[in-house]
């Protein structure tokens, strides 16, 4: 099994073990201390050594009953949020869920805050926290890099396929997001198995501009193969939860969104 096929089949293992949908790309009676309390919300971070083993507690809990339904899952992270008794953890090869402090319940999707004029994404700060260590310890060689004209006032990341019509109108852009002081470090995404060929082909490229502007017009390219970041750039995008093309990160690691027009884009950043 491919790696693309083996990861999309490990996300749709998880939703089809738990009877949810996916893929678009203890008891009562547990003892007090057995509890667990989200009492960190803005790092996430458990404070104190009983907390800490209530995570660990419910880290093996929730590696028993991935066992007993088959699922195929390793859990990276676990950390506490702003919800009462509500945990948000990170999955290998796949985007974060959320568990209930008994290991009992699994929600995919988004946990909104309601109650100011904004609507706040529970999860935020924490992925972005991770993301923005990911960002940190990539190489510039690795990336395609289009810099700002001047002094770069923002920096943002952003995962794209050149078989992406979105990516190619965010690219159609370029011009006018650098002359603004936005530097643009692509991230090689491919959306699929099949255009693996051709992202690889780009990185792999003398003159990557120059054979990423051309994919992007349409034509074909071809290089000598060579040792390239594209597999490796894949798994992190599937490990921060990327779906799909564009998808724009600000350099904290804030999600932006998909495609933005320039204007959006500078909007978003300031």
């Amino acid at each position: 099994m491919t790696f693309a096929r083996s990861k999309v089949f490990m996300a749709c293992t998880l939703a089809a073990g738990l009877g949810l949908s996916a893929c678009s790309n203890s008891d009562n009676n547990t003892k007090k201390q057995d509890t667990l309390t989200a009492s960190a919300p803005a790092t996430g971070e458990a404070s104190t050594l009983t907390e800490r083993n209530a995570q660990q507690r419910l880290v093996s809990t929730l590696e028993k009953h991935f066992k007993t339904a088959g699922i195929s899952a390793k859990i990276t992270d676990i950390k506490t949020t702003e919800v009462p008794n509500l945990f948000w953890v990170s999955l290998e090869g796949m985007s974060a869920v959320y568990v209930t402090s008994d290991g009992k319940y699994l929600i995919q999707g988004d946990v909104i805050r309601l109650g100011d004029k904004q609507l706040h994404n529970v999860s935020e700060n924490l992925q972005a926290g991770i993301n923005n260590k990911l960002f940190a310890e990539l190489k510039a060689e690795d990336l395609l890099i289009y810099p700002a004209k001047g002094k770069a006032k923002h920096v943002v990341y952003v995962f794209t396929d050149v078989s992406c019509p979105y990516c190619h109108k965010f690219h159609e852009q370029m011009d006018e997001m650098n002359s603004k002081g936005i530097e643009v470090r692509y991230i090689a995404w491919p959306r699929g198995e099949q255009h693996m060929p051709a992202m690889e082909a780009i990185w792999c490229s003398a003159d990557r501009h120059s054979a990423f502007d051309q994919a992007i017009a349409g034509a074909q390219i071809s290089a000598e193969k060579c040792e390239n970041p594209v597999q490796d750039q894949y798994h992190m995008g599937l490990n921060m939860g990327v779906n799909g093309t564009p998808a724009i990160y600000s350099s904290e690691g804030v999600y932006l969104g998909g495609y933005l027009s320039s204007a959006e884009l500078l909007k978003r950043l300031k």
